[in-house]
C-alpha cells in the first residue's frame, strides 16, 4: 500500500507551523498507524531530513498519549490512534495528519501537545485521599454491584484528551465528568466529595477549557466509550456542591 501524507511540521510552540508533503510506500495493511509513522520517521532519518515528532507509550490503546487528528477526527475515529490500522484506509489515498487543537493543548512540536492540563485536574480533586494511617482493604467495604459497575466504567477514561479536541469548544466536560462520577458512585468518595467537584471545575476554568454546549461529538469520538450521561453527573454534583455550601 502506498499513502500521500500531510502532515503538521512545527519546530517549536512559538513558530507558525505548516503541513508539509510526505508520500509512503510498501506500506503493510496490517500496520498500525503509528507503525507506518515509524516506517516514515526511518526513511526520513535515513536520507538526513528531521524525523517527525508525535507521543506514543504503550500503543496497546490503554494509555492514551497518542493523541493525532487524522482527517480531521481525533484517532481517526476507531478507538486510539495505536489501534487504527492502515487496512482502514484505501491505498494511494491523502491523510491529513495534525495535533490535537485547544487552547489548553499547546504544540510542543510537531504532533505532539502539552497535555499536562489534564493532570492538574486530577491535581485538583480527583482523587481519594487517605490522611491518617494506611489505606484500608478496599474489599471491606460493601458496594453494591451496580454501583461498583458504573465507577467501573467510568473509570476506564484513559485520559487522551480525544473528547476535547473533538468538542468545538475544546471543553473538557466529559473527562472531568468521568473523574467525578467515577468515585460519586464509591462510598471511598463520599468525604471528598463536594469539594472535589468545586476544585475541579475551578482548575478547568482556569487552565482555558472552554464551555460544554452539549453537541455530543466528544461521546461519539471517545475511545472507551464513557457516556454522555457523565457531563450529567458533572453537572449535578456542581449544583449540589453549591447547595450544600461545599458541605460533604
Amino acid at each position: 500500500m502506498h499513502f500521500r501524507l500531510s502532515i503538521w511540521r512545527q519546530e517549536s510552540p512559538s513558530d507558525r507551523g505548516l503541513l508539509v508533503d510526505y508520500e509512503v510506500e510498501d506500506i503493510s495493511p496490517d500496520m498500525s498507524f503509528l507503525e507506518m509513522l515509524d516506517v516514515l520517521n526511518d526513511r526520513l532519518t535515513a536520507t538526513g531530513a528531521e524525523p517527525i515528532q508525535f507521543d506514543s507509550d504503550c500503543r496497546e490503546g490503554i494509555c492514551g498519549s497518542c493523541s493525532l487528528v487524522i482527517n480531521g477526527v481525533p484517532h481517526g475515529g476507531q478507538g486510539s490512534t495505536c489501534q487504527l490500522y492502515m487496512r482502514s484506509f484505501q491505498s494511494g489515498v491523502r491523510i491529513v495528519i495534525e495535533p490535537f487543537r485547544a487552547q489548553a493543548f499547546p504544540v510542543v512540536q510537531d504532533l505532539v501537545v502539552d497535555r499536562s492540563a489534564l493532570d492538574r485536574l486530577i491535581a485538583a480533586g480527583g482523587y481519594v485521599s487517605v490522611n491518617t494511617g494506611s489505606a484500608a482493604e478496599a474489599n471491606i467495604v460493601p458496594i453494591p454491584k451496580g454501583a461498583a459497575e458504573q465507577a467501573f466504567d467510568l473509570a476506564t477514561c484513559i485520559g487522551c484528551g480525544a473528547c476535547i479536541a473533538a468538542c468545538p469548544n475544546a471543553s473538557a466536560a466529559l473527562f472531568l465528568g468521568a473523574k467525578v462520577a467515577q468515585y460519586t458512585h464509591l462510598p471511598q468518595g463520599q468525604a471528598e466529595r463536594s469539594q472535589r467537584v468545586g476544585k475541579m471545575v475551578m482548575a478547568m476554568d482556569q487552565e482555558g477549557f472552554g464551555n460544554c454546549s452539549n453537541h455530543g461529538h466528544c461521546a461519539n469520538i471517545c475511545p472507551q466509550d464513557i457516556p454522555l450521561s457523565a457531563i450529567a453527573t458533572l453537572r449535578q454534583e456542581y449544583w449540589r456542591s453549591l447547595w450544600s455550601g461545599g458541605k460533604p
